[in-house]
């Protein structure tokens, strides 16, 4: 471990890979196709069902501690896996969007370069407001000109993932789900956030 970087992966279930038989979850298979050596660290914070609002309230105090000291020179590194609860929850589009925003704010103050996965497709929520959910996170994500894996888009009408999902609880994907999810992440601009030189 001593000498390799440290990403923490904040978020809900899935970054904890619930549902995944193999444990690896879509975090595990980005950590195995991670070409550094030495291999990054790979530090998960997960809360089961989280809401962006409840997310914002606890990173700081969860990810400071995690944080390599004396800080590298290349800055800290933080993935915000992003979910639904949002929609279930009762989090208006626009307290989604503040919530967000007010993390990679702070993040950035704080020399935290941030990389956002978005919150893939479930059964158990209205499509339409999924797919407003995600845009509004990609929208603000880009403006702060932080990485954004869109993962509802490419995954709400994929046949491997839906029936992963048919084969679950609707919520939680299996392997390959999580696979597929791994790739997106591994294909948009992973490696360039890490600055190594190609995506896997």
């Amino acid at each position: 471990m001593d000498g390799a970087r440290r990403i923490v992966v904040v978020g809900d279930e899935l970054v904890a890979g619930a549902g995944d038989p193999r444990g690896l979850g879509w975090v595990g298979r980005v950590a195995a196709r991670t070409p550094e050596e030495p291999r990054p660290t790979f530090l998960t914070l997960a809360v089961p069902g989280e809401t962006t609002t409840s997310l914002a309230q606890r990173w700081e105090h969860e990810v400071t501690p995690r944080l390599l000291t004396p800080e590298p020179e290349h800055g800290h590194l933080m993935v915000v896996a992003l979910g639904r609860a949002d929609l279930a929850g009762g989090v208006s589009l626009a307290r989604s969007r503040l919530n967000l925003a007010n993390i990679l704010d702070v993040a950035d103050q704080r020399r935290i370069a941030c990389f956002v996965v978005g919150p893939p497709p479930t059964t158990l929520a209205d499509p339409d407001a999924q797919a407003e959910l995600s845009s509004a996170f990609a929208d603000v994500s880009g403006r702060r000109r932080v990485p954004y894996v869109e993962t509802y888009g490419p995954l709400a009408q994929h046949d491997q993932w839906l029936a992963d999902m048919a084969d679950g609880d609707g919520a939680t994907p299996g392997q390959v789900g999580y696979g597929l999810m791994a790739w997106l992440v591994l294909h948009t601009g992973w490696s360039r956030w890490l600055g190594l030189p190609d995506d896997v």
